[in-house]
């Protein structure tokens, strides 16, 4: 790729973070121009948010041809599709769907699906957005080593680099984790345990929460590997009230129990004894 070409104008979220992508994957010139005829015939051009086209193929990522009442889809989720994140992002990234509202729907759209006071809309904006959105809309070309160019890459390599990794997390927590029952009857406890492994990537636990949120069971506890140490984390999932872990702070493998008692740390390292802690943690009901 040699060239991005985006309309002039005001900025938005979506041409600029669909930019942010594309220079993660091309380190070249922005454009903020309306685009050419040899523009959109040229696949070494991606013509972004503009030009009436959304041909993947050619590098055109415009959403604005789209009938009326098609789903919201801005130039960000086009490119995200081509990458061949957009499934993850939208699984990972709460933000991205209400992007595409706000874009395509406009503000008051947007609030009314959210269910929520059209000024929230306005308390959801920070210096941040309004200061890269404004300085981006200001500028006609945009190259390598200049500021917003740089920041511009930055945003789209840890997008990628988020999306990607967290994928790798949860497939691995797939593969890896099994779903215990501790207790009986009412009293019973759901906990999510990941044994530690020489295999786990990097903060494998991260990847605990959106597991779940994936398979639609109900959990209410945690057991993983502790990054600080050899033993196990332990924690309450979603808050639940079935477990406080200020009830086994005075247990000898128990290094540390939080004083709201949403999470505990051991030693310990056998199932077994795990199970047993979970037990002693379960509130009566």
């Amino acid at each position: 790729m040699k060239a991005i070409v985006t309309h002039p104008g005001s900025a938005h979220k979506d041409d600029l973070l669909a930019c942010c992508l594309l220079l993660h994957q091309h380190q070249v010139p922005i454009y903020r121009r309306e685009p050419t005829e040899e523009d959109l015939s040229d696949h070494r051009i991606a013509v972004v948010d503009v030009g009436g086209e959304h041909e993947p193929s050619k590098s055109n990522f415009d959403h604005h041809q789209f009938p009326r009442d098609h789903e919201p889809i801005c130039a960000l989720s086009l490119v995200l599709k081509d990458l061949g994140l957009y499934k993850d992002a939208r699984q990972f990234c709460e933000w991205l769907e209400p992007a595409e509202w706000f874009d395509t729907r406009g503000p008051f759209s947007t609030a009314q699906w959210l269910g929520v006071d059209r000024a929230v809309m306005n308390q959801l904006n920070s210096p941040i957005d309004i200061t890269l959105l404004r300085r981006f809309a200001q500028q006609n070309e945009l190259r390598p080593g200049e500021a917003i160019w740089e920041v511009m890459r930055m945003i789209g390599e840890d997008l990628i680099t988020h999306l990607k990794t967290l994928r790798e997390r949860v497939d691995y927590v797939a593969a890896n984790s099994q779903i215990i029952e501790v207790g009986k009857g009412t009293n019973m406890v759901s906990v999510l345990y990941m044994p530690r492994s020489e295999t786990m990537p990097d903060d494998s636990s991260s990847g605990l929460g959106r597991y779940i949120e994936s398979t639609g069971k109900k959990v209410d506890g945690l057991i993983y590997p502790d990054r600080r140490g050899s033993g196990y984390g332990l924690s309450r999932h979603e808050d639940s009230p079935k477990l406080d872990f200020t009830r086994i702070e005075n247990e000898v493998d128990v290094h540390f129990a939080h004083s709201r008692g949403f999470v505990a740390k051991t030693s310990a390292t056998e199932l077994g004894r795990l199970k047993e802690l979970i037990e002693s943690a379960k509130v009566d009901r």
